[in-house]
């Protein structure tokens, strides 16, 4: 076969195939096959569909349930349910009864005042603290002030008192350089409004050679102190301080039962009111007498303040007073009105060094105006504060150097000021002794589950090894705080077998409770 034949064949196959698959339609006209009926075409059918009906299941009618729910088989099943259900509701209940009586219990929070909260700030010169020079300028602080988490002002003097003279001695008169009743006043409302407490000195003879005067007159200034005393706690005053409590409690001792009646007896907004006494006194067993003594609530001395002190003797100063009262009674500080501030007490260097001690050790710290930014007293005990912003603008690049170093030294106060207001270990824990010598010393601040905190100091001259490593402590602790960031940096881990720390160096370590 040729491939022309090939190709006619296929020609005939393809039109036998389109002819089969054409539709049979009506049309005479075309030669095409027509209905029977001539109205349709072939190849159409008209199909009905029934309409689907909707089947709804109604279930079982009463009659039914009831007679299928009384059956053995469902009384069987629903009782064994019910017993499943019971038995399931007695093994949760029995294990939470387990949970609870096995779980450790809270140790119940000690009794506290809200002095023993955080920190006391003393402005003994309002002229030196503002650049308004009066109490109105206190006020217009007050917000700096609560960022340190300052709980007490301790204000003054600033009544009348000619120096030596006790007859031109008018304890219920404001000095016009401090400013005037309204102005103190306003600023007790307004810090009451930021939870800072006002505490007001009333010592009598504050410009003068003796607190009291001479002692044939001590008893003419009690007596009339007793009635300034209730002049100022109506005006809203939550506390009283006053130096040279030694004088008046062993000189007048009825009277000076008389002016602690009326502090500590009344309360103010429901709040205790304080009475703190200042001595000149530096060693623990005469703070520790007259603490007893006097029965003032916080007695400030220079049990810290000798620069002669080794880390031993501060150990033991602490362990002493700790020995014989509740730490609730126990307030910390270095600095006073008298005595001058923290960095000329302490030298500029060792300042961030002696914040942390005094707002880690268990009791109330204590601060003079300025510590937060290492103030220091160059021809007067009562310098001018120094207020600092990151927006102030400088020239000089001393001036520069000197304002990030006093907003640095602020910082650092905040921070360790912040720490002890919100953890317990470090607000009323415990005090455990961990390492001390000469050099150094280290302890252990835990209040029951709480985190717990540990505190070390090297006053030394050279780097100190501390073992600390206990079998219920773990093997490393995290840096909170530290005055040698380079070594000691914050958030890093350190191992606690041989911690090292530097000369004139600080740290604040924590680690968590472990059941």
């Amino acid at each position: 076969m040729t491939k022309d034949t090939e190709v006619d064949m296929k020609d005939v196959e393809l039109n036998e195939m389109d002819q089969e698959k054409r539709p049979i339609t009506g049309g005479a006209g075309n030669g095409e096959a027509g209905s029977p009926t001539g109205t349709e075409k072939n190849g159409s059918i008209k199909v009905k569909i029934p309409e689907e009906i909707e089947t709804k299941f109604t279930g079982l009618s009463k009659e039914e349930l009831l007679r299928v729910a009384g059956t053995p088989a469902w009384v069987r099943t629903r009782w064994a349910l019910l017993i499943l259900f019971w038995l399931g509701w007695l093994g949760m209940l029995a294990g939470a009864v387990a949970i609870i009586v096995q779980a450790p219990r809270c140790k119940d929070l000690p009794a506290m005042n809200w002095w023993n909260y955080g920190p006391l700030y003393q402005i003994g010169d309002v002229q030196a603290f503002s650049e308004s020079q009066n109490l109105k300028g206190v006020e217009e602080k007050l917000d700096s002030l609560s960022q340190l988490k300052v709980k007490g002002l301790v204000v003054g003097p600033i009544h009348v008192a000619p120096a030596d003279n006790p007859v031109g001695l008018k304890f219920v008169e404001i000095s016009s350089d401090a400013g005037n009743l309204e102005q103190f006043k306003g600023l007790i409302t307004a810090a009451h409004k930021k939870s800072i407490n006002v505490i007001l000195d009333l010592t009598p003879n504050y410009l003068g050679s003796g607190p009291w005067f001479s002692n044939v007159s001590v008893t003419d200034v009690a007596e009339r102190l007793k009635s300034a005393l209730v002049f100022w706690l109506n005006q809203g005053v939550d506390g009283i301080q006053l130096s040279g409590v030694e004088r008046v409690a062993s000189v007048v001792p009825s009277l000076w039962a008389d002016i602690r009646a009326i502090v500590q007896n009344g309360t103010a907004e429901g709040k205790r009111r304080i009475l703190i006494g200042v001595t000149a006194k530096t060693s623990a067993v005469d703070v520790s007498e007259l603490l007893n003594s006097t029965g003032v609530d916080l007695l400030l001395s220079g049990a810290l303040r000798s620069k002669t002190m080794t880390a031993l003797d501060r150990a033991q100063t602490v362990q002493q007073l700790l020995s014989s009262h509740n730490q609730t009674q126990l307030a910390w500080n270095i600095g006073d009105r008298k005595e001058g501030h923290l960095a000329t007490l302490v030298g500029p260097d060792m300042v961030n060094f002696n914040q942390m001690l005094l707002l880690t050790l268990p009791g109330t710290p204590v601060f003079n105006y300025g510590d937060e930014i290492a103030l220091a007293d160059e021809y007067t005990k009562s310098p001018k504060m120094l207020w600092d912003s990151l927006e102030d603008e400088e020239t000089n690049g001393t001036a520069t150097k000197e304002k990030e170093q006093r907003l640095a030294c602020r910082s650092f106060f905040k921070t360790l000021s912040d720490l002890r207001g919100r953890e317990r270990s470090l607000q009323h824990g415990d005090y455990i002794p961990l390492f001390n010598s000469t050099s150094a010393l280290a302890y252990l601040r835990q209040w029951d589950q709480s985190g717990r905190y540990i505190a070390a100091f090297n006053w030394g001259s050279d780097v100190v090894t501390l073992q600390l490593a206990h079998p219920d402590r773990p093997t490393q602790a995290v840096v909170q705080v530290s005055t040698d960031k380079a070594n000691l940096a914050p958030d890093s881990a350190v191992g606690l077998s041989a911690l090292e720390l530097g000369p004139g160096k600080a740290v604040l370590l924590q680690f968590p409770y472990v059941a």
